[in-house]
């Protein structure tokens, strides 16, 4: 290719308004903020959403700098997968990964699935998520959703035993699986463990903090455990192993959709379940995991159905049951 056969890229922050709100052990938030970069080649266009998480330092002004910082190589020919190799996993690979897969899949007239060499994704059922409250008021929360199969949810230390018998009661035949960030100390897992079994959740997810997660190899676990916090992309999956049962792949960890596949097909290998999960985002950052979803035991794509607005051609949510996107879209 000449250089001007080479994609232009543009990236911006864009702001979602959030139902309510959303709360977890670490905080409270009333708007998904969201990078896009577009990629733009002839009279195609490629884009990819990213969440950055401050969890991991990072900032949507700070993704945008790094993001902004690319265009020099990608208008002298990066391609995706030099990509891999140019910029660490996190939030800005993920969403210049999933922008070159669009603008590919759009240029070849192929979906992104049958670009990638997958299956092509299927409706599936997604987790909706509770929001961390009081029981009473995560209770009041769950009823209004106890028609739907799956529910995640979000605890936060103490009174989490209350919090998930009040859940329970009021979802009785609701799948559950629940979701600590990090929140739980040694003194209170295994209680915190035993109070999940006692309610039938099949499910916990990331109940330590990362650096102390090693206890979970040495208690007995009677419910299964779930890596999110304690894993990025492919490196972080052998040390996992005996402490965990399943993993949280997630496109602004993984830094995008080429390492996520790979990720999967890595964890599945050392015997670990998929959860393909995601940040408070909109349509077009769900778009991507939905070729994981055909992997997962668990699928978490609810980020839009917390949203107060979704963007155009977003996914189409049947109650919990969500549909593969739409080439407007994105792939």
């Amino acid at each position: 290719m000449t250089s001007s056969q080479f994609p232009t890229l543009d990236v911006r922050i864009e702001r979602f308004p959030i139902t309510g709100s959303f709360t977890i052990s670490r905080g409270a938030k009333t708007e998904a903020v969201s990078v896009v970069a577009e990629l733009k080649r002839g009279s195609h266009t490629g884009r990819g959403e990213c969440v950055p998480y401050p969890r991991y330092g990072e900032t949507p002004e700070e993704t945008l700098k790094v993001l902004q910082a690319m265009r020099e190589a990608v208008g002298r020919g990066l391609d995706r997968e030099a990509l891999q190799a140019a910029m660490p996993a996190g939030a800005a690979r993920n969403a210049l990964d999933c922008a070159f897969i669009d603008l590919e899949a759009k240029s070849r007239a192929q979906r992104a699935w049958d670009l990638l060499g997958r299956p092509a994704p299927q409706a599936c059922t997604t987790a909706y998520t509770i929001s961390l409250a009081s029981p009473a008021n995560m209770a009041a929360a769950t009823e209004k959703a106890a028609h739907r199969p799956l529910l995640k949810i979000k605890l936060g230390g103490d009174g989490d035993r209350e919090r998930i018998m009040a859940v329970r009661r009021a979802a009785p035949k609701s799948e559950l699986i629940v979701d600590a960030n990090e929140a739980w100390l040694p003194s209170n897992l295994e209680q915190n463990l035993a109070a999940c079994a006692e309610a039938g959740v099949t499910l916990v997810e990331q109940p330590l903090p990362s650096d102390w997660d090693e206890m979970l190899g040495r208690i007995r676990r009677p419910v299964r455990v779930c890596a999110d916090e304690s894993v990025h992309d492919r490196k972080s999956l052998d040390g996992l192993r005996g402490r965990y049962d399943a993993v949280n792949i997630k496109l602004d960890k993984t830094g995008g959709l080429t390492e996520a596949l790979a990720m999967a097909d890595a964890a599945k290998a050392l015997g670990f379940d998929i959860m393909v999960g995601c940040m408070v985002a909109s349509s077009l950052a769900m778009a991507p995991a939905m070729l994981l979803a055909a992997e997962a035991r668990f699928v978490d794509l609810d980020g839009p159905l917390l949203l107060a607005r979704d963007r155009d051609h977003g996914l189409r949510y049947d109650g919990s049951l969500v549909h593969p996107p739409d080439s407007a879209l994105w792939g």
